[in-house]
């Protein structure tokens, strides 16, 4: 988690009075340096008790990365002050002759951490009421600028786990190293010169305004408060300041409620709401990049954008997505759509705000009686997997957690425990796979990435904790779990050791794209994280709970791009699946992220392989069809003309028998100088997605999938463009799904072009169509 909830989101205090921070010369201007480095921390603290661990009374954090100096209280040593930092790069671990801390909760401790440098190198001074208890060198400081963050009782953004609790009367941040001298001065209340501070909070007398105004946003959550001149901190209290530029300040100054939270749960919506929201869909509308009907995160950031959770029930299709809250955390984000094309946008189903810590991925379930079950990794404590259930027919309300944790963790997505003889049992939980019933019994998969990572990575690493495996667990009640044993036997001839299983989905593999009756194989859907999407087709071996891989295949080749699949069975019996497209640049900037691959129908082919194509439902968005036919000399391309080039479907059928290279160019500027090449290499009996032309911001790749055609089998290629995605599926067994990104406004051109040696031509039938916008921004 990388962002303060703990479930009091409802009781954010964004002050009015910063406001007045730029109408009116605060008591000590802070100098505006533009990177501060040595510095002083101090504080005026009185801890709760002397037996809390590791909690802040001040931290400055630089977030992004999360790196971080702090005023830290019995982290590594009881009731022990100690300088926090980021890995403990500025950390003195040794701490055996350190006071103990004697205060009581109503005694306010005067602490104070130096970090200075000078031709000897960094150090940093830790003092008590002004007299030294510790001083010692480290290798460099840590440099804050303006983006740094102020907290007060978590340690630092990326684990608030522990939070310091306690009263603090008083808080400064020094952009220097003041000397021994300076800081035995120090009083409360009484600062001789202002020049040098940094921040500056004096909860008896300004409340929780920075006096600097370099901190000019701040906020109280969950049961901080200020009580008898002071800032109250329990288990579920904190304190954040941050920087938010002028201009932005100066738009609130005549509204009565901040226009991010205190309006959400009132009768009245100011304008700056509306226009803000107006605004934001006119800008992601004009964004040149974002997908018109290709599943897109509706704002925010969706890394990791992991769909997650989806099931059909009462004619809708159910699909939610993991993303980055902002203000809040990790959050699965809901969509419904009767259609697979439409998506309408309901409330969370979980996250932050009714699980405190957020959530990673996970899968979803429908039992007999109609309850929706979401099984996911919660993040609360060392994390584990938990499970949230909703009652129909709208699915609009989730209880999470609904029977409180399952599988618990020990550490971050690992479980350790003992067999009934005694010995260690190590086992994942993290990533569950959807729920399924059989017998009357429940049964879920869980991941294996933070075994791999703890276990299975080193030289002389055991067997079984090296590369992919999934762990079975079984319930009678969905309440009390046990482990049944490991789910499959991976075979290394198909994956190597240094893969891992998450995001698994487990479901019956239906007998045509159609669905109907299922085949009576399985389809065991997964990613390793540093080579993609991939799975098993075999047979489920019912009577010892055992899947038995038959045969393996990946739907990405050359890098993880496309990942973290998902799917389901609808009302048809057909298994449809969704990826979240990783191969995204740096899209913070642009108010989203997180686009989906097309939804995929999978099914047993007659050969027993996989067999795959985009659902029927996307026919429905074909506008101004064009059809032609065009014959091909052996080495020729030939233009598509009034083909709309950045929306677009084509269906391309090239006749047998086929030689050398036969595809099509889209995203092509007018002379070539960006082009994306999508075509069957017949030589080496691949399909290509070749990017290497693209554009300068996504990957410049070739990606090659194996793809074997029968002499006389004409290629058959289906190619979607929509904005940044581009698509192509083959003879209804193999895909590559990528994104670029054309910086020329002239890259909408498509030709199909042959490179053959056997001196023949090829001919090609065409039909293509635009495809209408489906989001709704």
């Amino acid at each position: 988690m990388n962002l303060i909830d703990r479930n009091a989101l409802r009781s954010v205090v964004i002050l009015a009075a910063a406001i007045l921070a730029i109408l009116t010369p605060p008591a000590g201007r802070a100098q505006d340096a533009a990177t501060l480095v040595e510095k002083t921390l101090v504080v005026w603290a009185a801890p709760g008790n002397l037996t809390q661990h590791g909690g802040s009374a001040l931290t400055l954090d630089e977030a992004n990365p999360d790196a971080f100096d702090a005023i830290v209280f019995a982290e590594r040593r009881p009731a022990t002050w100690m300088a926090g930092s980021s890995g403990y790069r500025r950390s003195n671990l040794e701490q055996d002759d350190w006071p103990r801390e004697t205060a009581g909760p109503d005694e306010f401790v005067a602490i104070a951490i130096v970090y200075s440098r000078d031709d000897a190198g960094a150090r940093v001074a830790a003092y008590r009421n002004g007299t030294l208890f510790a001083q010692y060198p480290i290798d460099s400081l840590q440099e804050f600028d303006s983006d740094a963050v102020v907290l007060m009782g978590p340690r630092h953004l990326g684990d608030q786990r522990d939070v310091f609790v306690g009263r603090i009367r008083e808080a400064r941040i020094y952009a220097k190293a003041l000397t021994k001298e300076e800081v035995a001065a120090l009083e409360p209340g009484r600062v001789d010169a202002t020049d040098t501070l940094w921040a500056w909070w004096d909860f008896e007398r300004s409340g929780i305004v920075d006096k600097t105004g370099r901190f000019n946003e701040v906020a109280l959550f969950g049961d901080a408060a200020l009580v008898d001149g002071a800032l109250k901190i329990t288990r579920d209290g904190a304190f954040l300041a941050r920087r938010r530029p002028v201009s932005a300040l100066k738009s609130l100054q005549s509204a009565s409620v901040d226009p991010v939270f205190d309006w959400s749960e009132q009768r009245h919506i100011p304008r700056q709401a509306i226009l803000s929201a107006r605004l934001l869909r006119e800008r992601l509308m004009a964004d040149p990049f974002r997908p018109r009907w290709h599943f897109a995160i509706p704002e925010d950031s969706g890394v990791p954008g992991d769909p997650n959770g989806c099931f059909y029930a009462n004619g809708r299709y159910h699909l939610m997505y993991l993303y980055d809250r902002a203000g809040s955390g990790f959050a699965w984000g809901h969509k419904t759509s009767v259609d697979l094309v439409h998506w309408r946008d309901l409330p969370d189903a979980i996250g932050p705000a009714n699980l405190g810590e957020g959530c990673f991925s996970g899968g979803a379930f429908l039992d007999d009686d109609g309850t929706a079950w979401l099984s996911f990794w919660g993040l609360g404590g060392a994390g584990g997997i938990d499970l949230a259930k909703s009652v129909g027919p709208e699915y609009e309300r989730w209880e999470a957690p609904a029977v409180g944790r399952v599988v618990a963790s020990t550490t971050p997505g690992v479980t350790e425990t003992t067999r009934p003889d005694g010995k260690k049992l190590i086992l994942g939980s993290a990533d569950p796979s959807n729920i399924w019933k059989k017998n009357g019994k429940y049964y879920v998969l869980t991941g294996n990435l933070p075994v791999l990572n703890a276990y299975g990575r080193r030289d002389d690493s055991p067997a079984d904790m090296r590369g992919d495996r999934l762990y079975l667990f079984e319930s009678q009640d969905l309440k009390e779990w046990r482990y049944v044993g490991i789910f499959y036997q991976r075979n290394p001839e198909w994956t190597d050791d240094s893969e891992d299983a998450m995001c698994p989905s487990f479901l019956p593999l239906p007998s045509s794209p159609d669905g109907g009756p299922a085949s009576g194989k399985y389809l065991l859907l997964f990613i390793s994280h540093n080579k993609g999407c991939q799975y098993y087709v075999g047979t489920y071996d019912e009577e010892n709970d055992r899947f038995i891989p038959e045969k393996h295949g990946r739907m990405t080749w050359l890098d993880n791009t496309f990942f973290a699949p998902e799917a389901l069975i609808d009302g048809k019996g057909r298994q449809i699946m969704w990826s979240w497209l990783l191969d995204n640049p740096e899209d913070s900037n642009r108010g989203w992220s997180g686009v989906y691959g097309l939804p995929r129908t999978l099914w047993l082919a007659e050969d027993g392989t996989l067999g795959l194509a985009p659902v029927d439902e996307l026919k429905s968005l074909r506008l101004n069809p064009i059809e032609t036919t065009r014959r091909l000399a052996a080495n020729e391309s030939s233009t598509l003309e009034n083909v709309v080039g950045d929306s677009c479907e084509l269906e391309l059928t090239f006749s047998a028998p086929l030689s050398g290279k036969s595809g099509v160019m889209v995203r092509r500027s007018h002379d070539g100088e960006e082009e994306t090449l999508l075509y069957y290499d017949a030589d080496r009996q691949t399909l290509c997605f070749d990017s290497t032309r693209s554009d300068s911001q996504g990957r410049r790749v070739l990606e090659s999938a194996p793809l074997k055609l029968r002499d006389d089998e004409p290629l058959k290629l289906r190619v979607f463009i929509d904005k940044c995605v581009v698509e192509v599926f083959a003879n209804d067994r193999q895909a590559i799904t990528r994104r670029v990104y054309p910086a020329r406004d002239d890259s909408t051109g498509v030709a199909l072009f042959t490179e053959r040696n056997d001196g023949t031509s090829t001919e090609v039938q065409v039909k293509a169509w635009e495809m209408a916008p489906a989001n709704p921004y």
